[in-house]
């Protein structure tokens, strides 16, 4: 394995991949539902410090210093063409780390995917973000049940809730103006139900440059079944 940062070793025989950031408080297994390919291209969801089988390395602190440490880990697969994707929480330290492949000029993603997420210079932004221990504790037993577990260990949600807190205070502490372009263009996708981040407060992502917003079927979590309307967009 050549990087602890993905599940998987990249094929070689893939002619295009796509890297999927989990959001927060949660690990790659949350793209278990993805199929590996979606046509001819690789889905790789990677894997942050601090949960699942990175347990015993530290938090990254900072979406800057998580993508800085990622770009190093990863960059040698940026051979090929490639795009990122992040929803929620995902969103923008995948957006931050093409903003550092672009200041490394490496080769950049033919596009980057947010998804349910506001643009950096109108954040923070989330109900996530002004919950107590309490709440976000509710709120993981909603996801876990919506990842297919359904009884939890209360071991298992205190993992989770320690995760969970130290992600969303990188989210508190993320903000940037658009003073730039990104090195690709942006696709903003929205949610037609879903109430956490309404599509209609995304509209701040075309100010880094070229953006299109689609508006998908479903709710908040709807992408972690990986509905076909999603995967078509995504493989186009």
């Amino acid at each position: 394995m050549g990087t602890k940062w993905l599940l998987r070793e990249p094929s070689d025989e893939a002619p295009s991949r796509l890297l999927c950031f989990p959001y927060s408080g949660c690990g790659a297994s949350m793209f278990r539902q993805w199929p590996e390919r979606l046509g001819r291209m690789e889905v790789l969801p990677l894997q942050l410090p601090w949960r699942e089988n990175r347990m015993r390395d530290p938090h990254y602190g900072t979406y800057e210093q998580l993508a800085t440490d990622a770009v190093e880990e990863i960059g040698r697969y940026l051979d090929r063409p490639y795009a990122v994707f992040g929803h929620c929480g995902g969103a923008l330290p995948a957006f931050e780390t093409v903003l550092r492949i672009g200041e490394r000029g490496l080769r950049p993603p033919e596009r980057c995917f947010v998804s349910s997420q506001v643009a950096p210079q109108d954040g923070p932004y989330g109900r996530f973000l002004g919950l107590d221990s309490g709440g976000l504790r509710g709120e993981l037993l909603g996801l876990l049940s919506a990842l297919g577990s359904d009884n939890p260990s209360p071991e298992l949600v205190d993992l989770f809730l320690e995760v969970l807190e130290a992600d969303l205070e990188a989210n508190r502490r993320y903000r940037k103006e658009a003073a730039g372009r990104v090195p690709c263009p942006v696709t903003a996708i929205g949610w037609s139900d879903d109430t956490e981040v309404p599509y209609g407060f995304m509209g701040g992502w075309s100010a880094w440059g070229e953006t299109d917003f689609p508006v998908l079927k479903g709710t908040h979590y709807t992408f972690l079944e990986a509905p076909r309307e999603l995967q078509e967009l995504l493989a186009a």
